[in-house]
């Protein structure tokens, strides 16, 4: 593995936490060298938070109020601040179902990422699964970028694709994905901490 040193990683999140979890685990696995420095989320009873807690990672609920669907005003500086203390270097989005604004990127300038459960740019916004299955593409997936003022648009690092069968449901198709997920976050994770890619534009390569 590339340097010794521990890529420090804060993790937001709204829901259950499976791709915080797939994190976790690479890193128990020597797969993954890093560390969670925090998880917080804008939702009180997330799992995610409980996760975080058995894992012994620093858990923090921060309300977003007022706002339903961004991260905006006191509570971006809130999340600023936390993120910032725990010494973070990237802040990975595991299901954070809020639009990220310009102060959180600014202050994290290319180093924020995200998963997408689409093969971006097709599908971006909620629920890309059912999407693709509504359109009836052949395949689906996930996507791990770079988070920028464009949602689900920033230059892409990893992508998985996964078959759309003739009898999918969404339910079963958005299983086959998270599966893919849970591998291609840590990978996109793990060029990041060896320092092995770069941004060239819109496209990320590697060195």
């Amino acid at each position: 593995m590339g340097s010794s040193k521990k890529l420090s990683i804060a993790v937001l999140g709204s829901g259950k936490g499976s791709n915080f979890q797939s994190i976790a685990d690479a890193i128990e696995a020597g797969t993954l060298n890093a560390e969670v420095v925090c998880v917080i989320s804008d939702v009180e009873d997330a799992y995610i938070l409980e996760r975080a807690k058995k894992l012994g990672v620093p858990a923090h609920y921060i309300s977003a109020a007022p706002f339903k669907t961004k991260l905006a005003g006191n509570a971006e500086q809130k999340y600023i601040e936390t993120i910032k203390e725990a010494g973070t270097e990237i802040i990975a989005l595991a299901g954070f179902m809020r639009i990220i604004k310009p102060d959180l990127l600014e202050a994290f300038s290319g180093r924020i990422i995200n998963i997408h459960p689409s093969l971006l740019p097709s599908f971006p916004g909620l629920a890309g699964w059912t999407q693709a299955l509504e359109h009836g593409s052949k395949v689906a997936g996930c996507t791990v970028h770079y988070v920028d003022a464009e949602m689900d648009a920033g230059p892409i690092i990893v992508q998985e694709a996964v078959p759309v069968l003739d009898d999918d449901t969404a339910e079963t198709l958005h299983a086959r994905i998270q599966v893919k997920e849970h591998v291609a976050y840590p990978e996109a994770l793990q060029l990041i901490a060896t320092d092995a890619i770069e941004i060239l534009g819109r496209r990320v390569v590697k060195k």
